[in-house]
């Protein structure tokens, strides 16, 4: 049973669909190794054992009955806890919707529940995805699995935390400016940001709108692949949704070959601030795309430069609009209703004590940014330099099929090391912001152990809206590639817990 967790999610459902193993087998496996090891972790907020186990058991009997059986069916997933979730507790980290149980799922849930995927449960995260640690959830912190005094990335730590901890081989997460993609890296994981509109928005709790996107998480490029496929397309409850064919991702995962590709290094992403290993172990990734046939070229994005601050005038702004709901009217926490205090002072006092403190901060700020008088002057002009980063993408498709860089400028720092200074917290996601700037693909992948402190590195692959099968036959290759040279560095090196 113990090699069941170990299982990819390929050859999970494999083995499901052939009868070597029932689902409800795959399912208690999982759950178990929860249990022995998640209160060091922390990776979930809510274990559903009952409903996991009901859901295996509804793919045992489908197979019972000679019923095919999906790509996926009866592979545990870990669910980022803010996508809304039937009958089971959806918080997104946040006190203020401690208890809070949804009438309906979201898209992203529906499609699992329909592939047949086993939902484990709710895991932790940045408060209302405003984080790159995870330290911001109000539900404690969640411990990298590789080393558990520091950070798995954020805001989707607990998702990330929960693959490379073998408590999952599935997660979904969302990429708000690198959510996805840096607690990848930093986990020895691989994680996805689909194009914007490419995957429902439709009962994922709003950050920030222009620049939320869902996306798989897993321990392969393949398994990564096949629950982008699950839960990608058109719908018609996402007035952002894309009606167009999901991009061959699949196929693409398999291919694993980069010949004739053209292939761009981001001369921007570079420099000061990044790690040595960080850089040995990228330019090591760019030295196998050679050797596996693609053209390498560098490519100028000057615009990039001004990513980081545009995204912390127009994420906030957003999410100082979004946030007004929690009101303690409607849904949630509701602080201070004694029958002596007016409708503005409840929701004052409700907002006091159910926000943290980095919710607050964005609050505020995209309050100011938004206010008579300064509009123009910060998230006008915030917009503006969206448009030129969104140009400077333009510019370089033209001439490469994708662009790379590192996932991020340095390996997991250790918990509490940036927790008093957010300038340096939001540099984790120095190379990722553009990508939700612009709404294209982008994908992290490992790329080896950075030398000094044996801990993961991720290689960044970006690719144009709508292509993002490019990302996984790249991503398929160095992935194939480095485990030959060096082995799999999650599946043969990780640390036991």
């Amino acid at each position: 049973m113990a090699d069941l967790i170990r299982f990819t999610a390929a050859e999970t459902a494999a083995a499901v669909a052939s009868g070597d193993v029932s689902a409800v087998e795959v399912a208690q496996a999982h759950l178990d190794r929860i249990s022995a090891v998640d209160e060091k972790v922390n990776a979930f907020l809510h274990v559903d054992t009952e409903g996991a186990l009901a859901a295996a058991r509804s793919v045992d009997d489908r197979r019972a009955r000679g019923e095919e059986l999906g790509p996926l069916a009866g592979v545990p997933l870990a669910l980022k806890d803010v996508f809304t979730t039937k009958g089971v507790p959806t918080t997104c980290g946040s006190k203020i919707l401690e208890g809070w149980v949804p009438p309906y799922d979201a898209t992203v849930t529906r499609r699992l529940k329909d592939a047949g995927v086993v939902i484990l449960g709710k895991t932790n995260m940045d408060e209302f995805a405003m984080g790159s640690s995870t330290e911001n959830s109000a539900y404690g912190t969640t411990g990298n699995p590789w080393d558990l005094s520091r950070i798995p990335g954020g805001s989707g730590g607990g998702s990330a935390a929960a693959l490379a901890a073998f408590e999952a081989p599935l997660a979904i997460g969302t990429d708000t400016g690198g959510s996805i993609r840096q607690p990848g890296a930093v986990t020895g994981t691989v994680g996805v940001k689909p194009t914007y509109g490419s995957v429902s928005r439709f009962g994922l709790v709003a950050f920030s709108s222009s620049l939320d996107q869902g996306g798989p998480c897993a321990r392969t490029v393949l398994d990564a692949a096949l629950l982008h496929e699950a839960i990608a397309g058109h719908d018609p409850l996402d007035s952002t949704s894309i009606d167009a064919p999901v991009p061959p991702v699949v196929e693409a995962a398999r291919m694993r070959d980069v010949r004739g590709m053209r292939i761009g290094v981001v001369k921007e992403f570079g420099g000061e601030g990044y790690q040595d290993g960080v850089v040995q172990r990228f330019q090591e990734a760019v030295e196998v795309l050679r050797e596996l046939g693609a053209e390498v070229v560098e490519v100028s994005c000057p615009s990039f430069t001004l990513a980081l601050p545009a995204y912390y005038l127009i994420a906030p702004s957003e999410a100082s609009s979004n946030l007004a709901r929690f009101d303690a009217m409607r849904y949630g926490l509701r602080v201070g209703d004694d029958g002596g205090r007016s409708a503005e002072e409840v929701t004052a006092l409700t907002r006091e004590a159910g926000f943290g403190p980095e919710v607050k901060r964005r609050i505020m700020l995209g309050t100011y940014a938004l206010s008579s008088g300064y509009y123009d002057a910060y998230y006008g002009s915030a917009q503006k330099v969206r448009t030129l980063i969104s140009r400077d993408f333009d510019a370089a498709f033209a001439d490469v099929d994708v662009l790379v860089s590192p996932t991020t400028p340095t390996t997991a720092f250790p918990i509490g090391e940036r927790a008093d200074d957010p300038m340096a917290m939001y540099l984790a996601d120095l190379c990722t912001i553009p990508s939700n700037l612009a709404g294209n693909a982008a994908m992290s992948v490992p790329c080896g152990l950075a030398p000094e402190d044996n801990l993961p590195v991720g290689l960044q692959i970006i690719a144009p809206a709508m292509a993002d099968d490019r990302l996984y036959r790249v991503g398929g290759a160095v992935e194939a590639a480095f485990t030959e040279k060096w082995g799999h560095p999650l599946l043969e090196e990780a640390p036991a817990l």
